[in-house]
């Protein structure tokens, strides 16, 4: 039951999405030929808002939409004439989903084990040194360290590529660039939460009955410790997936935050409303998989709703 009630959940959060990013987007004055109305005669200029129902009113323009997208048609580019969002989208997601999945493995292993270190030597040098690299890694920003990290890494050290894309090689800077701030909030989460299991009188029993540390954190004490992290995860993934935009823009990535952003400043409808609606259906699995997971690391939680 929960299940059920959590798919039409998910189906209602996508529609309001998808209905505010279509007015919001259709609020800003203009249309993606405003630009060319003094170099394109007026007759053609109606042909082609005709071609893409521009010249419908909204309440028919967001209708078709909706027709469309009942059958996953995201509709043609309308400054890649030749090709469709759909294309688009599947050409530009394996490089971002790549980046994706190898900054949060890398954030989450990363920052399980700092902050684990961290709790276990509370008030230690270990500690002091864990939260300072924390704190580094929030205060600065992934296009900051990005730079950084192409000076010298790539230019003055040469031990990778500057940019652009092909190999694992290539792979690995803006993995980095992108999984330090993410690493150093899980560090925080995890030392947090650590501590407070660490207090628990199970772990006290388990340490009585002569089990080594390590064994009574990572048997015992981890799995109750991951919770909050994992409640952590679902917006982690957004905001990683978010910051590859600017990443692939800097490290020359053809990656769907490339279509994105240019997406934008072309006023690409259909490209802008297509992937909005792609990052938001990974968005919002992806936090239902995360509540499926709680029952995984924790066997005594119940998924249900209220009034199950």
């Amino acid at each position: 039951m929960y299940i059920v009630k959590r798919f039409f959940t998910m189906l209602l959060t996508l529609w309001i999405i998808v209905t505010l990013t279509f007015l919001i987007m259709h609020m800003i004055p203009g249309d993606p030929f405003s630009n060319d109305s003094k170099t394109i005669p007026e007759a053609v200029l109606q042909n082609m808002r005709a071609r893409y129902h521009l010249d419908e009113p909204l309440a028919v323009q967001y209708a078709l939409y909706l027709k469309n997208l009942l059958v996953l048609d995201l509709g043609p580019s309308i400054q890649s004439k030749t090709t469709d969002v759909n294309t688009l989208i599947a050409r530009g997601f394996p490089p971002s989903a790549l980046l994706g999945i190898q900054s949060i493995v890398i954030a989450l292993i990363a920052g399980i084990a700092l902050g684990t270190v961290a709790a276990l030597f509370h008030k230690r040098p270990l500690d002091y040194i864990s939260m300072f690299i924390a704190i580094i890694g929030i205060s600065v920003p992934s296009f900051i360290l990005a730079p950084l990290l192409i000076k010298y890494a790539a230019v003055q050290w040469r031990l990778f590529p500057v940019a652009s894309w092909g190999t694992w090689q290539h792979t690995i800077l803006p993995s980095l660039a992108l999984s330090v701030t993410p690493l150093a909030v899980i560090a925080r989460f995890m030392r947090t939460s650590m501590l407070d299991v660490l207090q628990q009188k199970y772990i006290r029993t388990a340490e009585a009955k002569g089990l080594s540390t390590w064994s009574v954190v990572i048997r015992h004490g981890m799995r109750n410790a991951l919770i909050p992290v994992l409640s952590f995860i679902g917006p982690l993934f957004a905001s990683v997936i978010t910051g590859t935009f600017v990443i692939e823009k800097i490290f020359a990535i053809p990656g769907i935050g490339k279509y994105f952003v240019d997406s934008i400043f072309n006023r690409d409808y259909p490209v802008i409303m297509g992937t909005t609606i792609f990052y938001s259906v990974i968005l919002v699995v992806t936090l239902f998989l995360i509540d499926l997971s709680y029952r995984i690391v924790d066997p005594r939680i119940k998924l249900s709703s209220k009034g199950d």
